[in-house]
């Protein structure tokens, strides 16, 4: 067995399922939104609360939540201090959070926060010694964004393209000990078109780690799609606007990948 398999055999829920769907919840101004590829002038409010939508994804079967401080990674600090810890306070199940950590500082405030597992993206390419040490104390409690536009890397909330590929910065953040990526296309995200399933499955193959699809799942064909190329490093799905608009129901998307 791989190591790639074990870490997934380890990571299986109470489902039975070793790939999992993250529900996401974006927070700006204390509320959960949604934006269209990460414009912030196309936002969408769906819960005034984002505790509400944590809890009603709960009640569905979530066995983790991916949040998203859209503030933070705009200011690159962290700004939604209070929802996300009420979020990771009350669930009861592990939650996933990234937006604007751009220090050991901030990771450190995550993790007192009972984040289980901080997200780190823009530094990855702007400070790699913090990403490093922050992969040398913290190991899998720390997962890498990789949001890429035409196959570079889009860093500081998407709104700037650096000239970094994306699957070269996997390899190298691999060397370096990262053992999580979390990857969106940001042409899908928001658009309901699918995931970019061939995109994500060059980037686990090229890191050889495990790799969180993020970006256009808008039906249960795309989840089933995903699922099936679990051996090829593809761990499991953020889910956001389809959930809120109901087009993908979690207790029936996670029924069905059980029987399948």
């Amino acid at each position: 067995m791989s190591a790639r398999e074990s870490k997934r055999e380890t990571n299986k829920g109470e489902s039975g399922l070793a790939f999992i769907i993250y529900p996401a919840i974006d927070i700006r101004g204390g509320k959960c939104v949604r934006l269209v590829q990460g414009d912030y002038k196309q936002e969408t409010v769906y819960r005034d609360r984002p505790e509400e939508a944590a809890e009603e994804w709960v009640t569905a079967g979530a066995e983790w939540i991916h949040l998203v401080d859209l503030d933070g990674a705009r200011e690159g600090r962290p700004v939604n201090h209070a929802a996300i810890g009420a979020i990771a306070g009350a669930t009861g199940i592990p939650v996933q959070c990234g937006g604007g950590l751009r220090t050991l500082e901030d990771v450190a405030l995550l993790a007192d926060l009972g984040v289980s597992r901080v997200i780190l993206g823009t530094a990855a390419i702007e400070d790699r010694a913090f990403v490093e040490e922050a992969l040398a104390r913290y190991g899998d409690r720390v997962a890498i964004g990789i949001d890429a536009r035409n196959g570079y890397v889009a860093t500081r909330g998407w709104l700037t393209t650096s000239e970094v590929k994306a699957e070269e910065l996997a390899k190298e953040l691999a060397q370096a000990g990262a053992r999580t990526f979390i990857f969106t296309d940001i042409s899908r995200d928001g658009m309901m078109q699918g995931p970019n399933v061939e995109a994500i499955i060059r980037l686990a193959q090229a890191s050889g780690r495990e790799v969180i699809a993020s970006g256009g799942v808008s039906r249960y064909e795309d989840l089933e799609k995903l699922a099936r190329h679990e051996r090829d490093g593809v761990a499991g799905a953020i889910v956001g606007k389809a959930l809120y608009t109901g087009q993908i129901e979690l207790g029936q998307a996670l029924a069905g990948l059980r029987e399948a």
